[in-house]
This record gives structure tokens, sequence and C-alpha cells, in this order.
């Protein structure tokens, strides 16, 4: 980090994410609070606009277009592959994950269709295309320690 630079903040947040119908898709309530480095890739960009100004105690509801969220859905992700590529796995079905390892990159895909032999495979983020609508509570926010900025991530001891 430059002289001049800003030290970035480590937020804690709790948040409650809906989907456009108001229904409950996911939410920190009840478990661990979301706790991240600003400007990390660990969490959408909406959120760590949404917070960026805000300090403890501020409660603001969020809505965060595909763009600043998991983007929009890819068709050119969405494939269709021989059904041998799963051999092993018994009673395959529309849903499951799994991990790929194509190349230098590991990919998770889901099965979105199965029609005998072929198997359609979706790499796109479950919530890729969604206006994503968050109610946030911000708990804490401090200073990044070094060690922090070096790894990226808030460390906890």
């Amino acid at each position: 980090m430059q002289p001049d630079q800003e030290r970035p903040d480590v937020f804690t947040v709790h948040y409650v994410l809906k989907n456009k119908l108001g229904e409950l898709v996911d939410t920190s309530e009840g478990s661990e609070p979301l706790h991240f480095l600003y400007g990390s890739t660990d969490v959408i960009e909406g959120i760590q606009k949404a917070v960026k100004d805000r300090n403890a105690g501020d409660c603001l509801e969020v809505t965060i277009p595909p763009a600043m969220a998991y983007g929009e859905h890819r068709e050119d992700l969405v494939r269709k592959v021989p059904r041998t590529l799963f051999e092993g796995v018994e009673n395959l079905q529309v849903g499951m994950k799994f991990q790929t390892n194509t190349g230098d990159n590991a990919q998770v895909v889901q099965v979105v269709g199965i029609d005998g032999k072929l198997v359609r495979v979706d790499a796109n983020h479950p919530l890729a295309g969604f206006t994503l609508y968050f109610d946030l509570e911000i708990i804490d926010r401090r200073a990044a320690t070094d060690d922090e900025i070096a790894e990226g991530r808030p460390l906890f001891q």
C-alpha cells in the first residue's frame, strides 16, 4: 500500500437477501455475519458500494442489479455434455452440482437438464441475471491491519 492511499476497512455485516417477490433467499441471521475487507473480491460490488460511507449501527435496504452482483446470465456457460462424463454417479439428477477441472480453471457446474445421453450443465452462478434485494445491518467497521491487507481478507484471532 502506498503512503498516500487510504487504509481499507474491515466490515462485519448481517444481511437478509430476498427475491423480487420479497421471498427469503438467504440470511446471516442466526449465524455468523459476513466479514470482508473493503475492496476485496470476496463480496459483490453492490454490497461494497452500499456500505462504503456507512458506519456500525447503520441499517439499509439495497437493490443490486446483476452487473454489480453476479453478472448477467450467460448462455455460453450453459452447454450439453455426454452423460458418460458422469460415470460412477448413481442417480444423476437435475440440481446436482459438480466441480470441473478443465485446464487451469476449476469451475462449478449445475445439472439443469438430462436428455438421454446428454446432460445440460450451467456454469453461471445461481444468482446470475437476478436483481438482488438486501437488508443490511453494519455490525462493525474498523481499519484493516497490515496483515489483513497483505492477506486480502479479515483475520481473526
